[in-house]
């Protein structure tokens, strides 16, 4: 057992505190009640912003911002903000405290006993605040305003223990079955109209109105559909009857209706469903589709399960149908049903794929179309296209037929898909096969004019052209390479993306690695360089400011992300009408934010900016970046802890190649000294070099800022691969990375540990059967054996492991028939005697991605070798630890096992002497030894 030695201790604290003797140190406290922003909005109007602190643990708080008077109202345990349409009312929940709750439930209170949301209503003219109790559920109208619909709590009858008699008529009462109370409220006059037993509702996207399902009060207010209108604050019965009804739809005006409902009563195993429609002028609605129609071919049904959308013009009603499930004989006993799966080499999908899949194929449906104005009922979807996509927001007069069924046995090991695509006439139902096995993303282009697709195989992006039925490829890689220029593995390589189409589908913009270029579906034109990034190794992409935005309108200046690939710093450009560009704002040190928002009706734009030391705070500007103001401060209590900072590092490797990685120093480093290192790694991750770590329980890596605020050094090398060799790759990367640190003389060569999850788990494994650079090592969901590997299940998805080995990130580049010797050589248990490094593996029991018997494998492996190792399994949690819990404990025992290892720090309880089966849950052994 070792002792902490007042010297090593003293090493700790000088080591922890060196940075600066006025600053905190980070602590597991931090990682929990630090801040993130989320759920950031700006007003119609841009003269709000409304955005919600979040703790990992603990309340969240809700800020809204005045643009106007740059003043910031706060709400405390508030979260669900919307922002009205008109930019007047924000609405939003009101938690109880989560100190409260906490306390309640530890005192075992029932859980409809819990304490109920609180719906609060702000009017951001008057500054006043109304509270409404007991609120399950509200929505605000997307594209109109003054109104609200919230939906209330199961309101308990308190029993009445005065009466002598009890009543004779029967009362009918709320539940989840029956309903509760929905509340309509004209957020101008607060009046408020009250339907009862409401069970499902909603709102019209631009109409002033709400449909909902009441399960109905007595014979005045029967069961049904009823649509409240809200300029005449009027209720009206869509369709009444004693029933089940889902899917309340609205075509996008609310002029039109269109919901499932199942009226039999007899308990059917196969519910009856039928598709009912309603538009204004009709007294009830009417019946589309049911078990009578003609376009249900002989065993087949409409299906509850279909998504129901009308067309952006209404002139289509798009549904599902589905042939009739097969069902058990019900007099059959439970002990004479026979469970036996029944492999076969033919099948095309493995039957571990059938399974991950079998809740969703009870569920699919196949796609169909009620052309509204010819009352004619189309089926567009079949067994052979199993999936239908529609045109021009279901405008088009054709939909998109995929395919995969052909290429499902190759799938599981080659790990693609492929698929057929097939033109459908919605007007008719006939179909044909415009390409076949088409390797990559396929779509219609906004207008539905073009069928556009990138194609793998090829390496060219394609143009179908619906009128002419011709189809061209629109690329070709002369001029300039459109797919990754910096692909590493035994695959084809993917493109960079499409930046958008132009108005009518005139041209189609498509990214290379830096530039966008313009592109003549028709082929008529050559292509057209908009940016000219390459030159610096800039890279330029179109950042979509409108969330409804089908075209990108070359006219007028649109917004790029600006991204430096040497110094990884970034900003914002405009590139005008005249493909003039034009950098709003650029800094080598800071990250900015590649998703901002832009107000709808006005010049206001939000975003972020962040590097390691600066956390991604809101700002906002106008749309020349003028005068940004920063709005937010979401964790003023950084400036009261040791930070660090991080630089991109360069060395030259043993075969003489540059190779890049960051590194991050403690706070007030001192060159002349030597700290303690850890080095974490998965592939490349230098572009991300100014992205900020906040404080977090990481699932599966080390938080870069904790471990520098403690004082280590943080190493993270950049890995190129080599076909057939990463095992080789990540050792001749990371290990001359280190030894350039190293003949730096700032980082203790005793003192360094390595940390790494999955991919990365693995290369960790492989690197200590051939180091003993590490003083100790962390090596998550690890593939040791890729024997065994190779032959397994992914169970998240039911999938082959096969196509990781040949084809994508172990890169081995064949079978194991092809190459034996490569699955062998780069299979660390087969070398594991030569491991002299103490290992911590993380590897829990219902891992989806990395069996779990591969970090059992390396365990027990390690074990027999009497090698000091040590394996954390958080019981049903998948790749990597999710709940709270675990991943706090996951984050303190990585810690303990660090410090104790790189900074002499006692050895735990838990490292010492484990913790035994019947203390699981109970004690958990993270004291220290005294």
């Amino acid at each position: 057992m070792k002792f902490l030695s007042t010297l090593s201790f003293l090493f700790f604290i000088a080591i922890s505190f060196a940075q600066n003797p006025d600053k905190k140190t980070l602590g597991h406290e931090e990682l929990v009640t630090w801040n993130r922003i989320q759920s950031e909005q700006i007003s119609k109007d841009g003269n709000w912003v409304v955005y919600h602190l979040h703790p990992e643990q603990g309340n969240k708080t809700l800020k809204i911002y005045n643009a106007q008077t740059k003043k910031t109202i706060t709400f405390p345990r508030s979260e669900a903000a919307k922002i009205s349409a008109d930019s007047r009312f924000v609405v939003f929940k009101i938690k109880t405290d989560w100190e409260e709750l906490r306390t309640l439930k530890r005192q075992k209170t029932k859980k409809d006993d819990l304490p109920k949301d609180t719906l609060g209503i702000y009017d951001l003219n008057s500054g006043k605040l109304e509270k409404i109790a007991g609120v399950k559920s509200f929505k605000l109208p997307a594209k109109w305003s003054g109104w609200l619909a919230y939906h209330k709590e199961i309101e308990k009858i308190e029993k009445d223990t005065t009466a002598k008699e009890k009543p004779k008529a029967k009362i009918k009462k709320e539940s989840k079955k029956s309903g509760t109370k929905l509340v309509i409220r004209d957020l101008n006059s607060s009046e408020e109209t009250i339907i009862e037993f409401v069970k499902d509702y909603v709102l019209a996207k631009e109409g002033k109105r709400v449909l909902m399902n009441s399960t109905g009060k007595d014979s005045t207010f029967t069961e049904g559909v009823y649509l409240f209108d809200c300029q005449n604050i009027a209720l009206k019965p869509i369709f009444t009857n004693e029933g089940e009804y889902k899917n309340l739809t609205f075509d996008e005006k609310g002029e039109q209706v269109a919901f499932h409902l199942n009226l039999d009563t007899t308990k059917m195993q196969i519910p009856p469903f039928a598709l009912a429609y309603w538009k204004d002028g009709l007294t009830q609605a009417k019946i589309i589709v049911d078990t009578t129609s003609k376009i249900l071919a002989e065993n087949w049904r409409v299906s509850e399960n279909g998504r129901l959308r009308f067309s952006k013009n209404g002139q289509q009603l798009y549904f599902g149908i589905a042939p009739l499930p097969i069902l058990q004989d019900t007099s059959v006993l439970d002990e004479d049903i026979v469970k036996v799966e029944v492999w076969s080499y033919s099948d095309a999908v493995l039957h571990t794929q059938q399974n991950n899949r079998l809740a969703r194929e009870k569920k699919r449906t196949y796609g169909a179309v009620w052309n509204i104005a010819e009352n004619q009922l189309v089926q567009l979807g079949s067994k052979e296209i199993p999936e239908v996509r529609f045109g021009d927001e279901g405008n088009a007069n054709y939909a998109l037929g995929y395919n995969d069924m052909p290429y499902f046995k190759e799938f599981s090991w080659e790990g693609v898909s492929r698929k057929d695509l097939s033109l459908i006439n919605t007007k008719n139902g006939k179909s044909k096969i415009i390409a076949r096995a088409i390797e990559g993303y396929t779509s219609f282009s906004p207008k539905a004019k073009f069928i556009y697709w990138y194609n793998r195989l090829d390496s060219a992006w394609f143009a179908y052209e619906v009128a002419s039925e011709q189809l061209r490829q629109i690329t070709n890689n002369e001029i300039v390479t459109y797919y990754s220029e910096i692909h590493d593995t035994p695959s084809h390589p993917y493109p960079y993306g499409i930046a958008g189409w132009t108005e009518n589908d005139r041209y189609i913009l498509v990214n290379d690695r830096y530039d966008i270029w313009k592109i003549d579906p028709k082929g008529n034109e050559k292509p057209i360089k908009l940016t000219n990034g390459r030159v610096n190794k800039t890279r330029y992409r179109y950042l979509r400011l409108d969330p409804e935005e089908r075209n990108i309108d070359l006219s007028q200046p649109i917004l790029l992300n600006v991204f430096d690939e040497k110094s990884k710093g970034s900003g914002y450009a405009t590139l005008d009408a005249k493909s003039v560009l034009k950098t709003l704002v650029f800094d080598a040190e800071f990250r900015y934010d590649s998703r901002p928002k832009k107000s709808e009706n006005a010049d206001r734009f939000l975003f972020t900016k962040e590097n390691f030391q600066t956390f991604p705070d809101l700002y906002l500007t106008d749309m020349n970046m003028t005068n940004p103001d920063q709005i937010s401060n979401a964790n003023p209590q950084q400036a009261d802890y040791s930070w660090g900072s991080i630089e991109l590092y360069e060395w030259t490797d043993l075969n003489g190649n540059v190779l890049t990685g960051q590194l991050v120093k403690p706070e007030n480093f001192d060159p002349s000294k030597q700290y303690p290192m850890l080095v974490n790694f998965y592939e490349k991750s230098s572009d991300r070099l100014h992205k900020h770590r906040a404080p977090y329980p990481h699932r599966s890596t080390i938080n870069y800022s904790f471990y520098a605020s403690k004082g280590y050094l943080v190493f993270n090398p950049d890995v190129p691969y080599r076909i057939g060799y990463p095992g080789e790759s990540a050792l001749n990367a990371v290990l001359s990375g280190v030894t350039s640190l190293i003949d730096k003389g700032f980082v203790n060569r005793e003192k360094i540990g390595v940390q790494g999850h999955s991919w990365g788990g693995y290369q960790v494994a492989y690197l200590l059967n051939r180091t003993d650079i590490f003083a100790c090592a962390e090596s998550g969901a690890p593939v040791v054996n890729m024997f065994s590997a190779y032959g397994g299940i992914r169970w998240g998805s039911g999938m082959s492991r096969m196509f990781q080995y040949e084809h994508t990130q172990s890169r081995i580049g064949g079978t194991i028939w092809e190459y034996p010797l490569r699955y062998l050589e780069n299979s660390p248990i087969f070398t594991l005697d030569k491991c002299n490094t103490p290992v911590l593996i993380l590897h829990n029991d219902k891992d989806g991605a990395v069996p779990w018997y591969q970090g059992i494998e390396y365990f027990v492996g390690l074990r027999r070798l009497n090698k000091p190792a040590w394996m954390l399994n958080y019981n049903e949690e998948p790749h990597w630890p999710l709940k709270l819990q675990n991943r706090k404990d996951f984050n303190i025992r990585m810690q303990q096992f660090f410090d104790h290892y790189l900074i002499d720090t006692p050895m735990p309880q838990w490292m010492e002497r484990g913790v035994p089966a019947i203390e699981k849950g109970i004690l958990q052994g993270l004291e220290m030894k005294e």
